[in-house]
């Protein structure tokens, strides 16, 4: 009568979206003040002033029909020109119009690449830890999701990477700055990594992907510079959203960006619009394609993300909490107390402090801690976190 498969994923929210909705019935029962949800990657910075200028701006236009129809299906040229400008201007990627397609975001971007790549028998690669519907997009194709487990301090393992590339390996997702960890992998790591892929590419006779999730590229802290992996390897596909450089993730805009240097670039992208085709998603909302032309250069308070990780880490780390301190993005992945991080997680609950068990990211015994979140509320909660810690040690 439906889709079983389908029914599973509908009917079983995901680890993170089922903790977020118990956040909000829990709030409503005990009162906002005294829930402390870490649970979703939501922003709470606000969006940078020019995005106001930009819509006013746009929903003033004499002509409705322009800011509210359709566009070219794979995106507004001149929007896509000025994505193309400006990659150019920061990486000089030699990127054009013609390789950029808009999509409604980072997930919709990864959805189109995956379809626009899988053939029969593929399998895409995924490092621990890593978001986990990574594993839902690269089923809904058919293909093998292949995990590799994270490298010291949850960098790359290469070693593994290596061992478990196979003839059936048509690409990798990599995500820097990470979530859930916040690592930035390094040029070092990026560089190793991308000999290894060439090894491969040329022993099995044919280009293995780099597919490049890159949400919070824009989010990083202390002078960190995160490689941008085209200007490192050919076969790169790059999947950016604005979701949190400007704090617009119910907006849902981002695009796909096809190396030039790609084997086959032109033919990739049009397997590209394809699949954006096939799976219903073309033209992405055409008011956010102008906004965010014209807020290209823009991104919201970095500092603001800063002073809450300074302030959790400070405090956890005085409370005897494990973790690396991110380096980017805006989560930190904690050690749980002890090794089942469902039964962790379960514990902080009673207390109102609402943390996403590892599992589903693909490491045991962590817990994610999202703390784009307001100051005050990461103030108010550190008591809760010193009382969690103190009932281990009785």
């Amino acid at each position: 009568m439906y889709n079983e498969k389908m029914y599973k994923l509908g009917s079983n929210r995901s680890v993170i979206r089922d903790l977020f909705e118990y956040g909000k019935k829990l709030a409503a029962e005990k009162g906002e003040e005294n829930v402390y949800d870490f649970s979703l990657g939501n922003p709470n910075v606000p969006a940078p002033e020019e995005v106001r200028q930009s819509l006013e701006k746009l929903i003033s236009f004499p002509d409705s029909t322009v800011i509210h129809g359709y566009t070219s299906a794979q995106g507004d040229f001149t929007v896509r020109k000025t994505i193309s400008d400006y990659i150019n201007e920061r990486y000089s990627a030699g990127m054009t119009p013609d390789l950029i397609y808009m999509t409604a975001g980072a997930a919709a971007s990864l959805s189109i690449t995956l379809s626009a790549l899988k053939e029969d028998n593929d399998e895409f690669i995924v490092f621990a830890p890593f978001f986990p519907e990574y594993g839902v997009f690269i089923g809904n194709t058919g293909a093998k999701t292949v995990v590799i487990g994270p490298g010291e301090n949850m960098s790359l393992n290469l070693t593994e990477f290596e061992s478990k590339i196979t003839e059936n390996t048509k690409g990798i997702i990599i995500n820097s700055p990470n979530n859930p960890s916040g690592v930035v992998y390094t040029e070092t790591q990026i560089k190793a990594l991308c000999a290894v892929l060439e090894s491969k590419s040329k022993k099995y006779g044919h280009p293995i992907f780099v597919i490049c999730d890159e949400p919070y590229r824009e989010i990083v802290y202390d002078g960190i510079t995160v490689p941008y992996l085209m200007n490192y390897y050919k076969d790169t596909i790059v999947c950016y959203s604005y979701s949190k450089s400007l704090s617009l993730p119910g907006e849902r805009i981002g695009y796909i960006a096809v190396n030039p240097e790609c084997t086959d670039a032109e033919n990739v992208y049009y397997a590209v619009c394809g699949a954006g085709r096939s799976l219903g998603y073309v033209c992405a909302p055409s008011l956010f394609q102008r906004v965010v032309a014209d807020c290209i250069r823009c991104k919201g308070d970095i500092d603001a993300y800063k002073r809450n990780r300074d302030l959790l880490c400070n405090a956890l780390e005085d409370y005897g909490y494990d973790f690396v301190k991110p380096e980017g993005a805006f989560y930190l992945f904690v050690k749980a107390l002890e090794p089942d991080a469902k039964a962790f997680s379960d514990r902080a609950k009673k207390l109102g402090l609402l943390l996403v068990p590892s599992d589903s990211f693909g490491v045991k015994g962590y817990v994610r801690i999202s703390y784009c979140v307001s100051y005050d509320m990461i103030k108010r909660s550190l008591p809760l976190f010193k009382t969690l810690a103190e009932s281990y040690a009785e």
